[in-house]
């Protein structure tokens, strides 16, 4: 066979590849790509490769130069329509998944989302390796859009997903949402006027007072949806389902959700005066971190219910108690971050969770539950004049939702900032599903005992 006719096979198969991704992609204008790839194949007019010579000779340098460039387009290109590599940061999902498991995240089980910021620095997330500036540029922002997947978001899933609350980010406290921070400093303030004998202001006061302080003291920068910090959670809710959790139990659409063998709460453990040894701890998988003695006596740590079990037989613990919150017991961190609902991390709810097309009727006491959603992920102008809302400069008394929204909270139920502490998770904001542990790292843990073996190549439930 000639090399024409091989060239010719190349560009063929090549060509038809490109045009099934333009199909999947759903932008016919980028058919205009295949003049390209006749060019690489057939005519060679352009030399697309310009870093290096054609008919010559290169340098190792070159060569080098151009199998890393090749590599970074490659690999940039399975991150965004593949898989990609994930780190869990935090215990948040313990033991479901370690912090130190490295996650194979399938982007094809949801579907791939496009980019909204293309021209970014390759393998980042946020910040510059080094500088820790912005690694993205704002130049070119495309619109939301998901291609086709293999399947859709299920009860139960393990989601990756970008954090809701990263829009707006203080850089010298990053891992604290800012609108935290901007409700902590407003707390702050309206407990040092109450300790002075003043008289009390509107929170909305505070609320503005606080945004102020933390705009002169600290360096705030906005984030878009795909590049704000990943997070992964279970997918507790699905649009149009309502949550319910009383005691730490928890209820979609008034049935109980069966809980996960490694699922943890935080108990006290108290002893008769003695310490628990260490080596226990350890064969238990308690990190050292983890371990909170509150008296000579007593501990705090996350336990699943088989570890709760076992150290309820030890000889010297006399009482194993899971710590819950109590009904009605106002928590200010937990969403909706009002009084009116006086919602814990235990009990909180019942709670609707908006789908696509569906209606809500607005009232000045719900708002509430639904403002950002309207106001920040799908982008209306709200507004509140007394008891009237405007949505748009127009009166509202109902909204109807442009996307679907998820209920997302992470195994380790006392430690973990979910949705309970910062509400629904958009459709836009999910990345992908993560299907199995390709490298688990024990920061705890010294030589060859750091790589957790009997945790790579598991599959994640």
């Amino acid at each position: 066979m000639t090399e024409e006719k091989k060239n010719y096979i190349r560009f063929g198969i090549a060509a038809l590849i490109y045009i099934l991704v333009v199909i999947w992609i759903g932008n016919f204008w980028l058919l205009i790509g295949l003049g390209i790839v006749y060019d690489v194949y057939i005519s060679q007019k352009v030399n697309w490769s310009f870093w290096k010579k054609r008919n010559a000779k290169n340098s190792s340098f070159v060569e080098w130069l151009d199998a890393l460039i090749f590599a970074v387009i490659a690999v940039s290109l399975i991150n965004i329509f593949l898989f990609q590599n994930y780190r869990i940061p935090t215990g948040s999902m313990e033991k479901s998944l370690l912090i130190g498991d490295h996650l194979f995240v399938s982007k094809l089980a949801y579907g791939p989302r496009m980019p909204n910021t293309p021209i970014a620095f390759p393998f980042t997330q946020n910040t510059m390796p080094l500088t820790k500036g912005k690694s993205w540029s704002d130049l070119v922002h495309w619109p939301y859009k998901r291609l086709e997947g293999l399947g859709h978001v299920k009860h139960n899933d393990a989601i990756v997903f970008n954090f809701p609350a990263g829009d707006t980010v203080v850089l010298e406290e990053t891992e604290t949402s800012y609108y935290e921070i901007v409700r902590r400093t407003a707390r702050d303030m309206m407990q040092r006027e109450s300790f002075g004998g003043q008289l009390p202001k509107p929170p909305s006061y505070y609320l503005e007072a606080a945004r102020k302080e933390i705009r002169d003291r600290f360096t705030i920068i906005y984030r878009p949806v795909d590049r704000r910090d990943n997070y992964v959670k279970r997918c507790i809710g699905l649009p149009g389902d309502t949550i319910f959790i009383r005691g730490g139990s928890v209820f979609i659409n008034s049935k109980p959700v069966p809980e996960n063998a490694t699922q943890q709460l935080n108990y006290v453990v108290a002893t008769n005066g003695t310490t628990i040894n260490p080596k226990v701890f350890e064969k238990l998988g308690i990190y050292r971190s983890d371990q909170m003695m509150v008296s000579g006596s007593a501990y705090i740590l996350p336990l699943t219910k088989s570890n709760a079990e076992a150290i309820r037989k030890f000889a010297n613990v006399r009482e194993v108690t899971p710590l819950y919150s109590r009904p009605g017991e106002y928590a200010p961190h937990i969403f909706p971050y009002s009084r009116t609902y006086g919602w814990n991390e235990d009990n909180f709810g019942p709670l609707w969770i908006p789908s696509k097309g569906s209606t809500v009727k607005l009232d000045t006491s719900n708002l509430c539950l639904y403002e950002r959603i309207i106001d920040v992920y799908e982008a209306n102008d709200l507004k509140v004049d007394g008891k009237t809302i405007y949505i748009n400069n127009k009166p509202a008394n109902s909204y109807t939702f442009k996307m679907d929204y998820y209920f997302m909270m992470g195994d380790n139920r006392h430690n973990s900032a979910d949705s309970r502490y910062w509400g629904f998770v958009p459709l836009d904001h999910i990345v992908g599903k993560p299907r199995f542990i390709w490298l688990s790292v024990d920061k705890e843990a010294s030589g060859l005992k750091k790589i957790r073996f009997n945790r790579i190549g598991k599959s994640i439930k």
